[in-house]
């Protein structure tokens, strides 16, 4: 089975709201098997440009499991909270 990758780049508008926000995104991908790899704050752009600041990967057993836990409704339900609180670009990658 092909593992898959979210990976979030991250632009904080509302630190205590993006703390909010990342108090509660664990548990929504405890059922879809989600781990997350790596969180971190940007250093520095060694090549090309690059807009956010911070990043996130979530490892995922398969897309359809990073799929499914995109669109379930525990974790939609926090995703108001997402927008007030920083602007993200969410990608899906396949190894």
């Amino acid at each position: 089975m092909t593992k898959a990758y979210a990976i979030g780049l991250i632009t904080i508008k509302d630190e205590e709201k993006w703390m909010e926000y990342r108090n509660k995104v664990s548990a929504t991908l405890e059922p879809w098997g989600g781990i997350i790899m790596f969180r971190g704050r940007l250093s520095s752009v060694l090549s090309g440009n690059h807009k956010h600041t911070d990043t996130v990967v979530i490892k995922f057993p398969s897309l359809k499991a990073l799929e499914d836990w995109h669109s379930s409704p525990q974790y939609q339900s926090i995703v108001p909270l997402r927008q007030l609180a920083a602007n993200v670009d969410l990608l899906a990658y396949e190894e």
